[in-house]
């Protein structure tokens, strides 16, 4: 018998956005260990699902675990940016009806030290495909002092990337998690609620995947797809994603898309891909959090798109 590790985040509000889709694909570009997809296809028997993921054991995991769904669920192994072109390629778009994107490392990785992912870990790894042949040994030990920084401060948004990326060079090579976390320790911000390095994993992390261009290829797929009808939900854990996410979804709700200092509208006002569902991200509620603390940093916007 499976023995279910965790609760997704976010995992009522999720079936609630989904609960009025009476038929259809939905597709989750991040199964993990198959939270969402198990949840959606229980709520909702006419529910076709079709589940992505880049990591062969979280694959192995959710195929027993969702074998009892039988041709209702599809899983397709590969980076989400890419896997979905195939998918509108295979399917017919107007069965689409819902895309759900839990962006980011998922417990499955947090929760095995030998990724690399966790603070305490021995190695240093944290690669979501562990077939990719780049790793954080790759970033910490081989990136130029100029690599470093950029890192740094981009995806970390450390103050301070300059020292931390001189310490690094001048002290490496370094060979896990904890080792690097245990030798920056003195640079990192204090005062936060957070683990020290967070931040400075966090970065690494982005780095290897390429995470935040997964997201934004993602997005650049379902906007140019031009969906007669769809939900679009992406769960995010930091600003920068979060960023990401709320600024396209400005820009699909704009009807008109003329420049802000032209004096009258000359693109014809006619861009909306469709509407905002969410004002404010949604965040998860005071029990979810007391039982699942990796949801306190959860937000999810919602989009429908509809080009009807």
């Amino acid at each position: 018998m499976q023995i279910i590790p965790h609760i997704p985040v976010l995992y009522r509000e999720v079936l609630e956005l989904f609960s009025d889709i009476e038929d259809g694909i939905i597709i989750d570009c991040t199964m993990g260990y198959g939270g969402h997809s198990s949840m959606i296809l229980e709520a909702n028997q006419r529910l076709k699902l079709i589940a992505i993921d880049q990591d062969q054991t979280a694959i192995d995991f959710s195929t027993q675990r969702l074998q009892k769904y039988g041709d209702r669920v599809v899983i397709k192994k590969g980076r989400f940016s890419s896997v979905i072109k195939e998918i509108l390629k295979e399917y017919d778009i107007k069965d689409i009806r819902g895309i759900l994107a839990d962006i980011g490392v998922s417990s499955l990785q947090l929760d095995q030290k030998e990724r690399g992912f966790s603070f305490s870990s021995d190695n240093l790894d944290m690669r979501m495909d562990k077939e990719s042949p780049f790793s954080a040994k790759s970033v910490v030990n081989e990136y130029s002092l100029h690599e470093l920084e950029r890192v740094l401060l981009e995806y970390g948004e450390l103050r301070n990337y300059k020292k931390i990326a001189s310490f690094m060079v001048n002290n490496r090579p370094f060979y896990s998690a904890k080792e690097l976390g245990d030798a920056l320790k003195h640079l990192m911000p204090v005062g936060k609620k957070i683990h020290p390095s967070t931040l400075l994993m966090q970065a690494i992390r982005i780095e290897v995947n390429n995470e935040l261009g997964e997201l934004e290829s993602l997005l650049d797929t379902i906007e140019e797809a031009k969906f007669p009808s769809v939900k679009l939900a992406i769960i995010s854990f930091h600003s920068l994603e979060d960023r990401i996410v709320k600024n396209r979804f400005g820009k699909w709700r704009d009807s008109c898309i003329c420049p802000i200092e032209a004096m009258r509208c000359t693109c014809g006002n006619n861009h909306s891909l469709g509407k905002i569902l969410t004002k404010k991200p949604i965040i998860a509620k005071d029990d979810e959090l007391k039982e699942n603390l990796r949801s306190r940093s959860a937000k999810m916007r919602v989009f429908e798109m509809d080009n009807n």
